[in-house]
């Protein structure tokens, strides 16, 4: 291994005497010459493994007659297969994984009877495999076909191929069954069939291959028993059957012959009936995953003879009774989960003695009694430690704070008592701490609570929970000390009184601040609108006066206010309508007193408006049908008049709609019959006359009705929901007739009921098209747009991967050394990524996904989802995954190079206004890619400096999929909830969630400005109407006054060059962040103009 650059010299290639070409694991780029084997006959090996090579494979490849070893793996080559290599008649050895090839698998290369081994994983190959493929190929030994699109069956041809040791066909679109004549590979030692689409159930055959080691069906879409054949394979060392609906139980002599078993994973089964005892007769087994399946009983002691065990899942199952004081015997185990069981008892105190535990999850059970006061001593290596969900009580003990490790520590929902230990601050490497729902004190609760001062050191605290304690006091001002860092600070239900600090304004990362539920009296108007990131504020439940603060408005990404039951007064700030990303916006029971602001109705993306028991005044608008997200909307309470206005009928979400106790008048609107999402209605206590409209009894959703306390009359409907209300939704009206279970007098045929319905339905129906022509046609103008309102678009299947060790947890901690600090890299907010080397001698980075954050499910799911489908030289290649309910990791190509954001703003790093524009050029290619060129058309969702990487070459890469969408070909937008980040979204995608390839243009021209000016959108110049756009814009004719001044100098010997230059990359920025989607360029366009400028700028 060297570390080579630039392109291969293709004279290399003429000389002809050369047997051997060996550049692996190098840093070259380029392609390879089309005619590489014209004049080189004799050449017998050519191995470009791990480099940067792209391109297509030559084609004259199939000229080098002599080749037996081929291996262009882990390069960024395109295009199909050269079907030529089906000519070289001695090749044995032919790798080509980890690429970008595309397309059908030549039939030519299933002719090469000399191939032993065939490697093409991890492309985007397609088609299906040949049903004779195993016949000409009696010598193969290795044939790894993984991580593509393959689909069709799997031939029984490869029954053949008698010297086959290694058949890996996981992560394909395979269907059928598992052939059984794979069980005639006497030879075969590796099998890998997991992530396809196959059905039936394990073949019995599979019990004849006597020499496998690893069976990997995990995810495969098999189903059925365990055949008992399986369990008589000696050999076996790992079998992974996880997540493929398997019943029944497990046998009693499950490890009789299974003495080399090291890895036993059937995890998300239906597995039932007790754990076996015999299970501790493998006596070599390090990992058993058996999490979330039905098994019941208890946990066998003999389990403490398995010595050699480092991991044990047993989380997510019925297993009861206490747990085994043997268990201390597994000096070797480094995760332990029982969480989500019904264990009882108190922890035995040798399972503290496991001195190299690294995770101890043991979480909602009926676990009882004390912590040992030595805890923090015992286990020294332990990074998570959860118990909550339990019945432990007593202290915290002091010498938690030794625990020098612990990066996770989760005690809610205990009843521990007594102090928190004011030491805390020692967990240095703290990143979630979860006290919740304790009986916990402060030992100065007289005045400022005193621990979380401690917490000042723990840098990496990004959840601090604490809520539902009586710790009482005042909440210190130190805590703007706390970890800049700091996303999550929930301290509802904590008795704690005074005014909020001011010094929580410092916390500038926090996403969500919940205090909630104290009896705190004051807040500074302008601490919390220092919170920029601020999605979720909760001060609901206190004795909070005056006004609501203005300055909250300035929090642009605030998603969830909450304001209620306190003692507010004054009016609802307009403003409030102003906060494009609002979802729920709570102020009920206050003493507000004005009318509603008319800038709530434009806040498109609202789900849940609650205002109910306030002062409120004035008249509902009909601009209140433009809340068309709006699930919940809740008035009652108030002092709101006039008629309830028909374009209610428009909010086709609406499900919880509330007028109760106002002073509202007139007819219910017939419009209401469209609200066909709608369960529970109160109109109660208003002065509302005239009919009930019989339409609806088409809400067939409806199940709670109200309206009593008005003026109206009529028959009251009887079909649909209204068959299961009874009298007390309708007591107390003027003249209401119906059937007898409604206790009202029933209804007379000829009375004015029936004239009054008579007249409803010719005013609605009859009369406009008497009146005018013009009348009906804009009647069903309205009636096509509400009926085309109704439509839904088909939902898009999702891949979202399973629980598959691809790669283990173990192999990952080895890779970077135990995920040390030296091989720390960097953090986002649902990960955190290392610098690994892999056992081969890949360097790579390693994205560690935060599972108790919530969203990194998704994200994971969601950068599977996309990866999975994607090949570009512009985009960052996940190279393996690592799976399992416990631990989701991406193994991604490393970019020695870092972030652009870096290179932006770092100290002694610079980039030229050459290298800046390459970049942008790379990135915009990969756009173009996405949006236009893949399988799928993808969204990325989040574009910023931070996302896009560099390699050695300081070529761009985009990464993070975590939020990014795929759309199908019908689609052109989405709506999501998920955020991207502050200052890059586009408005469409604040105000209404919507996402579209417009979106990521609006965030790359942004970007784009960033990169040439090295202002951040979310620089402190910016505020108010002053944005980095409309600064671009305003200086438009003063590009010098823009741009970077380290790119641009007038004493330049070549300054009009560039000043061109700049000037047209910022009107390309410009043309990307129009307001209105439909005018942003596209990225086709976007490429083109970067490459002219660059022809510009070179000449």
């Amino acid at each position: 291994m060297n570390n080579l650059t630039g392109s291969i010299p293709a004279t290399i290639f003429n000389i002809s005497s050369l047997l051997n070409i060996s550049l692996s694991y190098n840093s070259l780029s380029g392609s390879l010459p089309t005619d590489m084997c014209n004049t080189n006959p004799k050449l017998k090996e050519l191995n470009l493994t791990s480099n940067h090579l792209s391109g297509k494979i030559p084609t004259s490849l199939g000229q080098c007659t002599k080749l037996q070893a081929i291996s262009l793996s882990y390069n960024e080559f395109t295009g199909s297969i050269p079907s030529a290599i089906g000519n070289l008649v001695e090749l044995q050895r032919l790798s080509l994984r980890n690429n970008s090839l595309k397309g059908e698998i030549p039939q030519s290369l299933f002719n090469i009877s000399s191939l032993r081994f065939l490697r093409l994983g991890e492309n985007n190959l397609v088609g299906i495999l040949p049903t004779g493929m195993g016949y000409d190929l009696p010598k193969l030994e290795i044939m790894d076909f993984s991580i593509n699109q393959l689909k069709g069956e799997i031939p029984s041809s490869l029954s053949h191929c008698r010297q086959l040791r290694g058949l890996s066909l996981a992560l394909n679109q395979f269907t059928g069954g598992i052939p059984q004549a794979i069980g005639s590979l006497s030879n075969l030692e590796e099998l890998y069939l997991a992530f396809n689409n196959l059905e039936g159930g394990i073949p019995r055959e599979i019990g004849n291959l006597s020499n496998l080691n690893i069976l990997q069906l995990g995810s495969s879409g098999i189903s059925g028993s365990i055949p008992p054949e399986i369990f008589n394979i000696s050999s076996l060392q790992i079998i992974d059957l996880t997540d493929i609906s398997l019943p029944g139980s497990l046998p009693m002599d499950i490890c009789k012959h299974l003495p080399n078993l090291q890895g036993l994973y059937l995890s998300q089964n239906k597995l039932s009936g007790q754990l076996p005892s015999t299970l501790s007769l493998c006596g070599q087994l390090q990992s058993l995953s058996l999490r979330r399946n039905r098994f019941t009983g208890n946990i066998p002691p003999s389990f403490g003879n398995l010595t050699a065990l480092q991991v044990l899942h047993l989380r997510e199952n019925n297993i009861q009774g206490n747990i085994p004081n043997e268990l201390g015997n597994l000096i070797n185990l480094q995760i332990l989960t029982l969480s989500e069981n019904n264990l009882t008892g108190m922890i035995p105190e040798a399972i503290f003695n496991i001195s190299k535990l690294q995770s101890l999850l043991l979480a909602q059970n009926h676990f009882s009694g004390n912590l040992p006061s030595s805890l923090g001593t015992q286990l020294p290596d332990l990074e998570e430690l959860a118990i909550g969900g339990n019945e432990f009580s007593g202290i915290i003990p002091r010498s938690i704070s030794n625990m020098s490790e612990l990066t996770y520590l989760d005690i809610w929902g205990n009843f521990f008592t007594g102090d928190v230990p004011k030491d805390l601050g020692n967990l240095r490497r703290l990143e979630f701490l979860n006290l919740g729902f304790n009986q916990l004190t402060d030992e100065h609760s007289a005045s400022e609570v005193g621990f979380l001062t401690s917490l000042k050191n723990c840098k990496f605290l990004r959840k601090l929970w604490i809520n539902d304690n009586p710790l009482k006091g005042i909440l210190p001002n130190s805590l703007g000390n706390l970890s800049i860092s700091l996303e999550s600070f929930d301290a509802s239900g904590c008795q704690f009184r005074g005014t909020i600090p001011t010094g929580i304004g410092n916390l500038t990362s926090l996403i969500a601040l919940e205090l909630e539920d104290n009896d705190l009296t004051g807040l500074n108007p302008t601490t919390l609108g220092q919170l920029k990131k601020l999605q979720d504020l909760g001060i609901d439940g206190n004795r909070l006066r005056g006004s609501i603060p203005n300055d909250l408005c300035r929090l642009k990404n605030l998603g969830y206010l909450f304001l209620s039951s306190n003692q507010l007064t004054g009016s609802i700030p307009s403003c409030l309508g102003y906060l494009p990303l609002l979802r729920e916006l709570s102020l009920h029971s206050n003493a507000l007193a004005s009318n509603i602001p008319p800038s709530l109705w434009t806040l498109r993306g609202l789900l849940v408006l609650n205002l109910s028991s306030n002062f409120l005044t004035g008249h509902l608008p009909p601009e209140v049908g433009n809340i068309k997200s709006i699930i919940t909307l809740d008035l009652s309470k108030n002092q709101v008049s006039g008629h309830i206005p028909r374009t209610l009928g428009e909010l086709q979400n609406l499900e919880d709609l509330s007028l109760s106790q106002n002073r509202l008048q007139g007819p219910i609107p017939l419009e209401f019959d469209d609200l066909l999402s709608l369960k529970f209605l109160d109109l109660s206590q208003n002065n509302l006359s005239g009919v009930i409209p019989n339409s609806l009894e088409a809400l067939t959703h409806l199940k709670y009705l109200n309206v009593s306390f008005n003026k109206l009359q009529g028959e009251i409907p009887d079909g649909g929901p209204f068959m299961n209300f009874t009298a007390e939704s309708f007591i107390f009206n003027e003249a209401l007739c119906g059937a007898p279970h409604f206790q009202v007098i029933a209804c007379d045929k000829s009375t004015r009921s029936r004239s009054w319905r008579t007249k409803l339905f010719i005013l609605k129906y009859i009369l406009p098209p008497v009146i005018s022509i013009i009348t009906l046609v804009s009647f069903l103008v309205l009636w096509i747009r509400r009926r085309n309102n109704l439509e839904v678009p088909t939902p898009i299947d999702s891949w979202l991967p399973g629980t598959h060790e691809k790669i283990s947890h173990q192999q990952l901690l080895y890779a970077t050394n135990y995920f040390g600090e030296d091989n720390f890299i960097g953090k986002g907010s649902l990960s955190m990524v290392y610098k690994g080397v892999l056992s081969n001698g890949l360097t790579v980075a390693v994205k560690v996904f935060n599972l108790e954050f919530q969203g990194a499910f998704w994200s994971f799911d969601s950068e599977c989802e996309v990866m999975q489908s994607i090949r570009h030289r512009n985009l960052v290649k996940i190279i393996t995954c690592c799976s399992n309910l416990d631990f989701k990791a991406l193994v991604l190509e490393y970019m020695p190079k870092g972030s652009l954001d870096k290179w932006l703003y770092s100290h002694n790093y610079f980039l030229d206004l050459l290298q800046r524009l390459n970049i942008m050029i790379d990135v915009a290619s990969a756009l173009e890619y996405l949006h236009h060129d893949c399988p799928s058309l993808v969204v990325h969702c989040d574009l910023k400096p931070n996302n896009i990487l560099l390699d050695d070459d300081m070529v761009a890469h985009v990464g993070d999929f975590g939020i990014a969408r795929l759309l199908i070909e019908t689609e052109s937008t989405q709506q999501t909830k998920t955020l991207g980040t502050i200052g890059y979204m586009a408005p469409e995608f604040g105000s209404d969630g919507i996402v579209s390839t417009k979106g990521d243009v609006f965030s790359y021209g942004i970007m784009l400005m960033e990169v040439f000016a090295r202002k951040k959108p979310m620089d402190e110049m910016f505020n108010g109407d002053l944005t980095l756009k409309s600064w671009v814009e305003s200086l438009a004719d003063s590009m010098i006054e823009v741009v970077d001044a380290n790119l641009l100098r007038r004493e330049d010997e070549d300054f009009a060059t560039k000043l061109s230059c700049l000037s047209s990359i910022m009107a390309l920025a410009l043309a990307c962040t129009t307001d209105s989607p439909e005018e942003r360029i596209d990225m086709k366009d976007m490429v083109v103009g970067l490459k002219k400028i660059r022809i510009e700028l070179l000449i």
